[in-house]
């Protein structure tokens, strides 16, 4: 029996969730323990042109596709929200090397550790897309939404301790950025799991 070949656009979203997930484990691993900045912003970029190669497939394949198994504003939208998610854990690896950011600190970890643990329910979540399975998506987009208030906590936490210890004004400059940025990546996140909601609304 030939085993049926997987429908082109969730085959992609599947391989696009995969990169989100390895890139998110490479960040969070590197990020508690940075030793070559350049390599770590280079080997984040490979993963973010990865993610731009699978956003090209997409668009191309709604270009000459009929019939799509999701509706195509739905196909894209999601194809954009995990895009942004990939472009916003490159843009933070990419300004600890052009800021000379030495060593991450502990909130910049914990945030990596709540980005790694986002992208995971995104990928479980995506691949629940791909096998129709639309009301178990439920349990992952909950817990997105959980983790994007956990990243909301920590941001105004990390920034309250960054104007009580650090004087240097570049420093702060600096370090204010990189955890602004890393928060709206955790938005990025959430936004994901909007989308899987809408799906799930207009499909179940």
């Amino acid at each position: 029996m030939k085993l049926k070949k997987k429908d082109i656009f969730f085959q992609t979203l599947e391989n696009m969730a995969d990169t989100v997930v390895q890139a998110a484990d490479y960040f969070s691993q590197h990020v508690s323990n940075l030793q070559d900045v350049l390599e770590f912003a280079n080997e984040m970029k490979k993963y973010e042109s990865q993610c731009d190669t699978y956003t090209h497939t997409i668009i191309t394949e709604l270009n000459k596709t009929f019939i799509t198994p999701i509706e195509r504003d739905d196909i894209m939208d999601l194809t954009t929200s995990m895009d942004d998610v990939m472009d916003g854990l490159e843009a933070t690896a990419s300004r600890f090397y052009m800021y000379n950011l030495g060593k991450p600190d502990e909130y910049m970890v914990q945030f990596a550790e709540i980005l790694r643990q986002s992208a995971y329910e995104i990928q479980k979540a995506i691949h629940l897309l791909s096998q129709k399975k639309l009301l178990a998506i439920r349990e992952y987009t909950i817990r997105l939404n959980d983790l994007e208030n956990q990243g909301d906590e920590l941001l105004r936490i990390c920034i309250k301790d960054l104007f009580a210890t650090v004087s240097d004004p570049i420093l702060l400059i600096k370090k204010k950025e990189i955890y602004e940025r890393l928060e709206t990546t955790t938005d990025t996140c959430e936004d994901v799991a909007n989308m899987l909601e809408s799906i799930i609304m207009r499909n179940s």
